[in-house]
């Protein structure tokens, strides 16, 4: 498994601790990794920054969620599903120098191993068209 695999699983089970322990980041942050010392600086790092941005822009990703999930509120969708979105939706606003289609695979590879079956194609849609959008707000940017 790769470097950028292995932290994009943890900023789920990060986004997950948080989610479902009420607690906050910093909270998060500090009962997590006493736990994982072991993970290397480079995974680490990664899985870091991307807590952050989920963290920090939290409002806009759950508002862009829900927007392209098409009838579904954030507390009716399972916990794993939502925080997966959560840290995918992240790395498509901090990383965009990472490519949509990296970034969705990634985290219907990782739904495929936390997941439900079905939960795999409801991601991809809401994933891909939050992705497309973004894309046009930053297409729509430049001119």
């Amino acid at each position: 498994m790769g470097t950028r695999r292995k932290s994009r699983e943890l900023v789920l089970q990060m986004l997950f601790q948080a989610d479902m322990g009420r607690q906050e980041a910093a909270e998060v942050r500090r009962t997590f990794w006493n736990e994982r010392s072991a993970v290397e600086a480079e995974v680490r790092g990664f899985a870091e920054d991307l807590f952050r941005v989920a963290t920090d822009r939290a409002a806009e990703i759950d508002g862009l969620i829900e927007r392209h999930a098409e009838h579904w509120r954030m507390d009716r969708m399972a916990a794993v599903d939502r925080n997966l979105m959560r840290a995918a939706v992240a790395e498509l606003l901090g990383f965009p120098a990472t490519p949509r289609a990296v970034i969705i695979n990634e985290a219907l590879e990782i739904a495929r191993k936390f997941s439900s079956p079905e939960s795999v194609q409801f991601i991809n849609g809401v994933l891909d068209s939050v992705g497309k959008d973004l894309e046009k707000q930053v297409a729509g940017g430049r001119s």
